[in-house]
């Protein structure tokens, strides 16, 4: 890999206009590790998103996928649609600071054993979230979900307990694909993203494929990203909540079978 490594920035976006412009504006005061393309892929917004990238950011690639095809096959349309060494996952709804992607490609490319890094992500009040975690199972998302709902509750040891994790650099199972860092040819080595996920859960995926292969997912706190969670799927939250569940019973069908028809019957 040359010394200035490549970079596409894969941004998918559904009617949000207001984020999506936040995010392109952050990403014009970033340090890139080497040349650096951005692409969006429209997911047939209904706010013209793709008649006002176009005419306000014509630097940037625009892509329109055809219809709401999904996270990952959105994705996976700009990653081909792009040639570079390395590729970032990036939300609409993220602001990416000035040394981020400096720091991420140095983490990614000082260890030849590593193929996807993370960073730690904040809220719009700089509360960490738990961005990453161990492999999918429904003890694994038990703990989580217990520990993130005391999070939301205000208790005391769960906030102390979620700063701790997010400030301890190293290996994870997974980390989250709102911001993940890639190289290109540990993408393609698994096909890309799976495009039975529409939503969620695709990236946990994605990590447990690259890990398959003795490949190293990464968590590097040293780099921080603002993350204003969940503004796509505000706008429909009922069809976003049938989506998740959808995603979560496909991943366990390729997974965890046996676990499969007992949470489909819940």
């Amino acid at each position: 890999m040359p010394a200035e490594p490549s970079l596409a920035v894969i941004i998918v976006s559904y009617n949000v206009r207001g984020d999506l412009d936040r995010c392109l504006r952050s990403l014009q005061t970033v340090t890139p590790p080497g040349p650096m393309t951005v692409t969006v892929v429209d997911n047939r917004s209904a706010d013209g998103t793709l008649a006002w990238l176009r005419e306000t950011w014509p630097a940037v690639q625009a892509l329109d996928a055809g219809g709401n095809v999904g996270f990952a096959r959105a994705n996976n349309l700009g990653i081909r649609a792009t040639a570079s060494d390395l590729v970032l996952l990036l939300n609409p709804d993220t602001e990416v600071p000035p040394d981020a992607l400096v720091t991420l490609t140095a983490a990614l490319l000082g260890d030849d054993r590593t193929a996807i890094v993370g960073p730690r992500l904040v809220d719009a009040a700089d509360r960490p979230e738990l961005s990453f975690g161990p492999m999918m199972s429904p003890w694994g998302e038990f703990t989580q979900r217990r520990l993130l709902r005391a999070v939301e509750a205000g208790a005391s040891w769960a906030v102390a307990r979620v700063e701790r994790h997010t400030r301890q650099a190293g290996p994870r199972d997974w980390v989250s694909g709102a911001c993940l860092l890639a190289r290109r040819t540990d993408l393609e080595a698994v096909g890309l993203l799976d495009e039975r996920y529409f939503m969620y859960t695709e990236d946990v995926d994605l990590c447990a494929a690259v890990r398959a292969r003795g490949r190293v997912v990464r968590f590097v706190p040293a780099a921080t990203v603002r993350h204003l969670r969940g503004r796509s799927g505000a706008t429909a939250p009922a069809a976003t909540e049938r989506r998740r569940r959808e995603s979560q019973l496909a991943f366990y069908r390729k997974h965890h079978p046996a676990w499969a028809p007992l949470l489909g019957w819940w």
